[in-house]
């Protein structure tokens, strides 16, 4: 078992910036494959970013590319997500996941996930 607890979320101005982290415990935590998903209001569950056990892959949905950058400290077991230039659309519920699996955008490939946490980007 890996429990997952993010935190960092809150309301912030379209144009500024936030860093999730998502604190990992239980089972190795550092040998899974992490990635951030979001869930807007009347919305599916989307990929955002993946990354690799070791670090050394990162994978990005298009939608953030240039502007989020996901990371991972395995000697805190904890993942991060620094998100700048914010814009509206960015307003979910952000969750991180951990899988078994080789990095994947697909949410079914994830075996842990966390409670989620709230971001707002106002104008």
């Amino acid at each position: 078992q890996v429990q997952l607890v993010e935190s960092g979320g809150g309301l912030v101005q379209a144009g500024g910036s936030l860093r999730l982290s998502c604190a990992a415990s239980g089972r190795t935590p550092s040998t899974y494959t992490m990635g951030w998903f979001r869930q807007a209001p009347g919305r599916e569950r989307e990929f955002v970013a993946g990354i690799s056990w070791a670090g050394g892959r990162t994978d990005y949905a298009d939608s953030v590319k240039g502007r989020f950058t996901i990371s991972r400290d395995n000697a805190k077991n904890t993942v991060y997500l620094q998100m700048n230039s914010l814009k509206l659309e960015d307003t979910a519920v952000y969750y991180c996941a951990a899988a078994f699996a080789t990095m994947t955008p697909r949410a079914r490939e994830y075996d842990y996930w966390g409670q989620g946490t709230q971001v707002t980007v106002s104008s």
